[in-house]
């Protein structure tokens, strides 16, 4: 089943703690500290995999971890870096923050390699730690966390030109004779419930790839049917091609079918219609023009062409009028550059950490005074409270970041209890 859509969960890897050991050798009963450094964790990586053309895998599977770091080891050893988790995904697969809705990456073009999301630093051990009064630190530093996110994929084919109309209009039948590709081809709504992808090769001008974009429906752009999963894929194409049922042969109007798919088309996405277009008026080898009646290739004429719209004849079934409606596509690809349409990002993981000079103080229902921050857990996490210079380093620390005065803004007063996360003290000047 072809999926264009997936949310998935993705963490980096926590860095490995610090070590805290001592020299402990025959003739070295006292030894300076040896603790060695946590490894890195592993990054969050994503990859183009040419050999995939769907993201149904990862309806199947959605959480993925990359490997945490190594605790630090005795002997100064650094603990082994986590291994970094690479996500395989097609081409034109655009990753969103699942919340926002804002793109994080879009692998396409050149852009074959992601790293989304790194792994948390490795904790210091106790070695570097030691100074000329704290010659044996009982304490080293705790590894970085790892990140986390929620990721929202879409696939968005990467094709030079797509085949829009509503359904039997014979986008179908024009792909398989134009190209390699092989569509399905029958004859009801919705016949194409994928995307069908080809190249179309030319003699003597540049080849381009063609997407049959299944057919559309009035409300699409509100999601009606399958409406936005359909749409989705025309924001790559360079040059957008009308096919209209120009024979009429289900009774719809062909110009009219033209509007409704541009008002589709520009509800969804206004940008889309500002690309160059052509309408290929389909089906001429079934028009029958009764006496008194106007040729509808005439009245797409009349109607289209003083808009700037050029409109080609064409016959599906038996190829007539498709090498000038080609030519006619490959000139105008070339004329839109050679670089794919790229989606800008618009969220950056790496700048949505935790400020970790923000620490904050509130006040609790059973009245203790709750102290929290980052920088506060890092403090904590390489300190010894149990030692006398841990603790006093540990009341200089409020002191010199101002929580002290934070505290007495507050309304504490001598006697309450400051809570720090799971340690409780009483206050006093």
């Amino acid at each position: 089943m072809f999926a264009d859509k997936a949310v998935i969960y993705i963490r980096s890897g926590k860095g490995g703690d610090g070590h805290v050991s001592f020299r402990r050798e025959k003739y070295v009963p006292n030894g300076g500290p040896d603790g060695g450094d946590g490894g890195h964790g592993g990054d969050v990586i994503f990859e183009i995999d040419p050999g995939i053309n769907t993201l149904s895998d990862f309806r199947h599977k959605g959480k993925y971890y990359a490997q945490d770091g190594e605790q630090g080891k005795k002997r100064n050893c650094h603990g082994a870096d986590g291994d970094d988790i690479i996500i395989k995904v097609p081409a034109g697969t655009l990753l969103k923050e699942a919340e926002s809705g804002q793109v994080i990456a879009d692998m396409s073009g050149s852009h074959t390699r992601a790293v989304i999301l790194k792994g948390g630093r490795g904790g210091l051990g106790n070695q570097h730690f030691a100074t000329a009064t704290m010659q044996a630190p009982k304490y080293a530093q705790p590894g970085k966390p790892g990140r986390e996110l929620c990721v929202q994929l879409e696939l968005k084919v990467i094709a030079d030109a797509g085949l829009v109309g509503f359904p039997n209009v014979g986008k179908s039948t024009l792909l398989s004779h134009v190209t390699n590709a092989k569509p399905k081809i029958a004859n009801y709504h919705f016949t194409t419930l994928s995307p069908n992808l080809g190249v179309v090769d030319l003699d003597g001008a540049p080849g381009f790839v063609i997407a049959d974009i299944p057919g559309l429906i009035e409300g699409a752009s509100e999601g009606i049917g399958l409406g936005h999963d359909f749409l989705r894929h025309i924001e790559r194409t360079k040059v957008i091609i009308h096919m209209v049922d120009a024979a009429s042969t289900e009774g719809r109007d062909p110009v009219a079918d033209v509007y409704a798919i541009n008002k589709e088309l520009e509800t969804y996405n206004a940008d889309i219609t500002k690309r160059p277009q052509v309408i290929a008026a389909n089906k001429t080898d079934v028009i029958y023009v009764q006496d008194g009646e106007e040729d509808p290739i005439e009245r797409l004429r009349k109607e289209f062409e003083p808009q700037g719209y050029q409109i080609f004849p064409i016959s599906a079934v038996t190829g007539k009028g498709l090498k000038e409606l080609l030519y006619a596509v490959s000139r105008m690809v070339e004329e839109s550059g050679k670089e794919p349409v790229v989606f800008e990002q618009e969220y950056f993981p790496d700048f949505q950490t935790e400020d970790d000079s923000l620490i904050t103080v509130k006040k609790a229902e059973d009245g203790a005074f709750e102290v929290e921050g980052a920088r506060i857990e890092k403090m904590l996490g390489y300190t010894n409270l149990d030692s006398e210079k841990g603790f006093a380093f540990f009341q200089r620390f409020f002191k010199d970041q101002g929580i002290l005065e934070q505290l007495e803004a507050a309304g504490i007063q001598e006697g309450d209890t400051v809570r720090v996360y799971d340690l409780e003290f009483d206050y006093y000047k």
